[in-house]
């Protein structure tokens, strides 16, 4: 029998009982469903959350305090004196920022709001790449030497307070203090997480709205952010060890292991949640090629029956000549073709799934990615074969005259 005809005869047999196939890959579909879909949604994550560090800049490191690290000289908090030696220390950092953070209610009018306030330096905006929209300035440095009392919203915090007014010289109530709205942040993308921030010049929130006064070391910051002179890893690595050698020596510490602050570049924290979003995926994708698994049994299964069902066949066809390896091929290619249905439909399930998911989380870039789908197809093959060698080769080892006998 030659191939087409295999198909041909292996086409008809699945034809006959339509149903039956179609319930016996349901689990083949659904698994195939399950990989896909989180295959194509961890791909997407890792694209959105790689854009996202790449908008803040890769050359950007983030200085912050580690507070819970037991250290034998205790932990020091991090403070404008050392915010402001880094960039003599250390030649290869061209620019320095830091922030402090102050937990406040805002008021405007009858509407308010509780949120993270951010004291900011006057270059925030230019090293984080978020500026004021249309009629609205940023913090300058003169309104940081005066402690001014100059605010800027997020968007969505402007919404919730003024509604559609334009809020820019509008005053609004933080910490009981009246603030002068000086502009609206442009909106960012920031993948369906909460951003709600008021943005106000650092000094004000260090003096204003809280005591952050460190005797002999100025003020405490909540974070430093410091832009290498290049983007390229070797520069960015240079600075990043220049920053740790001038914090361990500005703090007196002398083991690495118990520095009281961590150094973080961009492409460093990508690197963690692109590693724990992989493991995470393969963990869920595992999980669901358990109804993989237990689809392949189903199609052993019915291939079993279908040999016993078709003895008579087998037998007929053996008497009139047929050869062992003809009957295998034909069981084999049956199973194949099952496990193939049941991964087509399944492929497209996942594509429904994946399609709805761009629906409900517009800023994600949800696809069907082509390795998910080759994956698919090639899971289903293989299951396909693996499934239906054995039922194959019973049919193949049967004797024609038992087999004629059988009913």
């Amino acid at each position: 029998m030659n191939v087409l005809e295999t198909f041909r005869v292996a086409l008809t047999a699945l034809s006959t009982n339509r149903l039956r196939a179609l319930l016996t890959t349901l689990g083949i579909m659904i698994g195939v469903a399950s990989v896909v879909s989180l295959v194509s949604l961890g791909g997407s994550l890792q694209t959105y959350i790689q854009s996202q560090f790449e908008s803040l800049g890769v050359d950007i490191l983030q200085i912050s305090s580690a507070r819970f690290r037991n250290t034998s000289s205790g932990t020091q908090p991090l403070t404008t004196q050392d915010a402001e030696g880094l960039l003599a220390a250390a030649p290869h950092v061209k620019q320095v920022a830091w922030t402090y953070s102050v937990q406040a209610t805002v008021w405007a009018g009858e509407n308010s709001t509780s949120l993270s306030v951010q004291g900011v330096t006057a270059n925030y905006a230019d090293l984080n790449n978020w500026h004021p929209g249309a009629g609205g300035t940023f913090i300058t440095q003169s309104d940081v030497d005066a402690s001014a009392r100059v605010a800027l919203l997020d968007a969505t915090t402007a919404e919730d307070l003024f509604g559609t007014a334009n809020p820019v010289g509008q005053t609004l109530l933080i910490g009981g203090q009246v603030f002068t709205v000086i502009g609206v942040m442009e909106e960012r993308s920031t993948g369906g997480m909460s951003s709600q921030t008021a943005l106000i010049p650092v000094t004000t929130a260090q003096t204003r709205l809280a005591n952050a006064r460190v005797a002999g070391k100025g003020y405490r910051v909540s974070s430093i952010q410091a832009k290498a002179s290049a983007s390229d890893s070797a520069t960015v690595t240079l600075a990043s060890d220049e920053v740790k050698a001038y914090l361990m020596q500005a703090h007196g510490i002398t083991n690495s292991n118990a520095a009281d602050f961590d150094v973080r570049s961009s492409s460093t924290i990508l690197d963690s949640l692109t590693s724990t979003l992989s493991l995470v995926t393969l963990f869920l994708s595992a999980v669901a090629g358990i109804s993989l698994l237990v689809g392949g049994i189903g199609v052993m299964n019915i291939m079993l029956v279908s040999v016993t069902e078709r003895t008579g066949e087998i037998g007929l066809r053996k008497a009139v000549g047929a050869q062992p390896g003809s009957i295998l091929s034909q069981f084999l290619l049956e199973a194949v073709l099952l496990s193939l249905l049941g991964g087509g439909i399944g492929i497209a399930l996942g594509g429904v799934v994946l399609l709805i998911g761009g629906r409900l989380a517009p800023d994600l870039p949800i696809a069907l990615t082509p390795a998910s789908a080759v994956l698919a197809t090639g899971i289903s093959s293989l299951i396909g074969i693996l499934s239906g060698v054995y039922p194959a080769q019973r049919a193949a080892s049967l004797h024609p005259i038992q087999a004629l006998r059988f009913e």
